[in-house]
């Protein structure tokens, strides 16, 4: 009991590491425009992705659900200390790329680095399976589908801006524009602790459930 309550918190602590990671890893990216474009100071810029980041974390709880059984279900894990192992093992993975990644500027999502190791250790450990394959084949649509539909709506957005304020004053435009990238990095960065945020959660639940 005492050495699963061990395993238990070193997850936790993994997890923590994870997120940090993530957190330098991924969202810069929701801020990165609004700062190069100097709409926001960069300080202002990493409190109010701070602030939104949290507050999409504890807003929606999908995500994390989905991680935390949409992969492997934990409840068809015997062993507690199998499962817990398994966690730890793509808690460890999924840092390793992350870290990897970022020192050489490579642009990789953590979705797909957890989701990846998850399923790994799962088959790993357990054999094909253990795997949750209608969970699995879900997300791996959602993770395919979307870089598809942001290049699609992209795209149109760009086209028609480009028709509506093409007689415009290109000065006033841009302070406005300015102005809108504050509310949109607000935005994105909430959308991200809806998303990213809730990885680390569902991961910890699963660690909890399995042990």
């Amino acid at each position: 009991m005492e050495s699963l309550f061990a395993l238990t918190l070193m997850i936790v602590f993994f997890a923590f590491i994870f997120d940090f990671i993530n957190g330098f890893h991924d969202t810069a990216n929701t801020i990165a425009t609004s700062v190069s474009t100097r709409a926001l100071r960069p300080r202002a810029a990493i409190i109010l992705a701070g602030v939104m980041n949290f507050l999409g974390a504890i807003t929606f709880t999908g995500v994390a659900q989905t991680i935390s059984k949409g992969v492997i279900d934990p409840f068809s894990i015997q062993d507690e200390t199998t499962g817990l192992i398994i966690v730890m093992a793509a808690l460890i993975s999924a840092i390793l790329w992350n870290l990897v990644t970022w020192l050489f500027g490579v642009p990789s999502s953590s979705s797909h680095a957890i989701i990846g190791s998850l399923a790994g250790a799962g088959i790993a450990a357990l054999g094909f399976g253990a795997l949750n394959y209608k969970g699995f084949i879900e997300i791996f649509q959602a993770l395919i589908f979307s870089p598809i539909a942001a290049i699609t709506i992209g795209f149109i957005v760009m086209k028609l801006f480009t028709i509506v304020f093409h007689n415009f004053s290109l000065v006033k435009t841009n302070r406005r524009f300015r102005l809108f990238q504050v509310f949109t990095a607000a935005l994105q960065s909430f959308a991200h602790g809806t998303n990213d945020a809730q990885k680390t959660m569902g991961i910890i639940t699963m660690a909890l459930v399995a042990s």
